[in-house]
């Protein structure tokens, strides 16, 4: 089934530590986010820190880009390895995805209700959410919770659904060319279909923020992931995989010109350097490495980090409001324990809850796949 950066493992007997380790650096620096965005804590740091305070909360956020960008490169390396068009069961496969991403993510979103109830004890902060209701949580099990304009419990639910829209997105791209192309061979036609739904988003969709509930709003630096994967591949020619290039730069230069977004730039330049990475001898000597495999371990662990950072740096902000003094140096401390408990904990639900539930889903699907049919 598909990957996605942060949202997957990235498992094969080739590994693309390139990706990995972007992944690893997007999640902490979201982390950092939520602890300099949300407080109380970092509102006590900002007093003699503003500053780093102030990046974290404006600039670290465009490490979504990381997380979409690679999201594209996955989902093309395993819906369509060669970007050759069609796909045998569509709706399969995305189902397939949604089974992946859904335990997890309701284990967290429950235990972020959990830890919202325990820290209301503690502290009243804006960060805290209501207790939801049996319809918000059944659109976050649906992952329709932003569609259906529902408050997201956690801070990253977001993300869960939106890369869930754009797999399966990318699912509906592959099956439409291949429908396109069932009468002759037309090996271009999936990749002619990714840039042009990119440069719809960039040029336009991407610039009304009303659309960023879909996928469409973000396809823009998916897509150029996806054109990625398909320019790194070392049985391209040189002049193919330049072609390849020119259709990540082309749309994206344009876009910038017309109405320059810094989260765009970043998703070309983070789609160039995956091309020039891994079309190198450096990728091949850091995919080949073994004093590297903790990047492989970190990587397996950031999906897990990412869901259940919130609720933890949402208990340690009650606990060192009503606990510690409230200066600087103290509060300060306290961010470094959210972050520090943020990757203990995700290394703890990777080993606990994604593991098991990720083999419950796989064992699941194996069981309806071989189910003999009943009358």
């Amino acid at each position: 089934m598909g990957t996605s950066p942060v949202l997957d493992n990235v498992t094969s007997t080739r590994q693309f530590r390139s990706v990995d380790l972007f992944k690893i650096i997007a999640v902490q620096l979201i982390v950092l986010h939520h602890l300099a965005f949300y407080g109380p804590m970092s509102d006590q740091v900002e007093l003699v820190a503003p500053a780093l305070i102030a990046w974290l909360d404006d600039y670290a956020r465009i490490a979504v880009q990381v997380f979409l960008v690679t999201g594209g490169f996955l989902a093309a390396r395993s819906l369509s390895p060669s970007g050759t068009p069609g796909i045998a069961r569509p709706w399969r496969t995305i189902g397939r995805r949604y089974l992946k991403l859904v335990p997890p993510f309701l284990v967290a979103t429950l235990l972020t209700v959990a830890a919202s109830a325990l820290a209301s004890l503690w502290m009243t902060h804006a960060s805290i959410s209501a207790t939801p209701t049996i319809t918000q949580l059944a659109a976050h099990a649906l992952l329709l919770h932003g569609v259906l304009g529902y408050a997201s419990v956690s801070a990253g639910a977001w993300y869960v659904a939106i890369d869930f829209q754009l797999y399966a997105l990318m699912t509906l791209l592959l099956w439409v060319s291949g429908a396109l192309a069932t009468r002759r061979s037309v090996p271009w036609m999936l990749p002619a279909l990714v840039v042009l739904m990119s440069s719809l988003s960039l040029l336009v969709v991407n610039r009304d923020a009303a659309w960023d509930d879909w996928a469409p709003y973000f396809f823009g630096s998916y897509g150029l992931g996806a054109m990625a994967w398909w320019a790194r591949d070392l049985r391209r020619s040189p002049a193919t995989a330049k072609w390849l290039l020119g259709a990540i730069l082309l749309p994206a230069t344009i876009a910038l010109m017309i109405d320059f977004r810094s989260r765009i730039a970043v998703a070309v330049v983070l789609a160039c350097a995956l091309v020039l990475i891994n079309r190198s001898n450096t990728g091949e000597a850091w995919n080949h490495h073994r004093g590297l495999n903790w990047i492989d371990q970190l990587g397996k662990r950031s999906y897990s980090v990412f869901l259940i950072h919130f609720p933890v740096c949402l208990l340690v902000n009650a606990w060192f409001s009503h606990f510690v003094p409230a200066e600087p140096l103290w509060q300060g401390l306290g961010m470094l324990t959210a972050w520090i408990s943020s990757l203990l904990a995700g290394a703890m639900f990777h080993q606990w809850i994604e593991l098991p539930l990720s083999q419950l889903s796989r064992a699941g699907g194996r069981q309806t796949r071989t189910a003999p049919v009943t009358r």
